[in-house]
């Protein structure tokens, strides 16, 4: 095909190659930067090994919540025909576009102490979500709910809605429907959601800083551990980011045939 059509315009070859370095160059600097001897210390320490495992333990829960109620969503939007259907898909997509601390400042408002929802929550359980883990998972679930939505509403739209009538013939309810046929036939773009939005939530740092604060052990994640630790240890900044790094190639890799297939 490339032959028949020439060789690519350097208009558009050069253009491309200053974009892909502009990627690349970053992130080959930072591994090149990063001290491999002090590497083992600074991912064993007390304050990695605490932000790591509440980054993994906030990210898990946070998904379970997006996948108990972003599924149901992305169903409803996908095969469900109603009036406003196109606003509620718009607002699913706000957070995509919302600048992180603004996303915090949001969920202040109404989870906050003082919050529309906060107050009342506060006055009746004596609880509230800001300075807590369960604050952290909360922000996680609310940047990374769009991810999950948006792309499990792709792979229910992608499946043949004839099996779903189908079924319907046959006597199946729509609930039995959903589980025994629909999920089941969106399956991969389900994963693929899931990993997706784990791998938001564990990078999630604005909405999660400004909602919850930075305190070792209860809602500090490695995201805010780096934030933190490079105004005093550049090098160990630098180690905690390249477990960043990698857990993004990792999430590439899972996905590699939803992205990076061939054609």
């Amino acid at each position: 095909m490339t032959d028949r059509l020439g060789r690519p315009p350097a208009l558009l070859v050069v253009p491309a190659a200053l974009a892909t370095l502009l990627l690349l160059v970053p992130l080959v600097a930072m591994v090149a930067a990063t001290s491999w001897s002090d590497l083992p210390g600074d991912l064993t320490s007390t304050a990695a090994l605490d932000a790591l495992r509440l980054s993994l333990v906030t990210s898990t829960a946070a998904i379970l919540v997006c996948l108990l109620l972003g599924l149901p969503l992305a169903w409803l939007l996908a095969r469900v025909d109603f009036r406003g259907r196109g606003a509620l898909r718009a607002l699913v997509t706000v957070p995509l576009v919302l600048p992180p601390v603004v996303a915090g400042v949001a969920l202040r408002a109404a989870f906050g102490r003082t919050g529309v929802v906060g107050e009342p929550l506060l006055e009746w359980t004596g609880f509230s979500f800001p300075f807590t883990t369960w604050g952290v998972v909360l922000a996680h679930v609310f940047v990374s709910m769009p991810f999950v939505v948006i792309a499990i509403e792709g792979a229910l739209r992608s499946a043949d809605p004839r099996y779903d009538a189908a079924a319907a013939t046959l006597g199946a309810t729509r609930w039995t429907t959903f589980r025994r046929v629909t999920v089941p036939l969106a399956l991969p773009g389900v994963v693929a959601g899931t990993v997706l939005g784990w791998a938001r939530s564990l990078g999630e740092f604005g909405a999660t800083i400004t909602f919850n604060g930075n305190y070792p052990g209860t809602t500090q994640t490695m995201p805010t551990l780096i934030y933190v630790t490079r105004q005093s240890d550049q090098d160990a900044a630098l180690s905690l980011s390249l477990v960043m790094l990698v857990v993004s190639i990792g999430v590439l890799v899972a996905l590699r045939d939803h992205w990076l297939g061939t054609p």
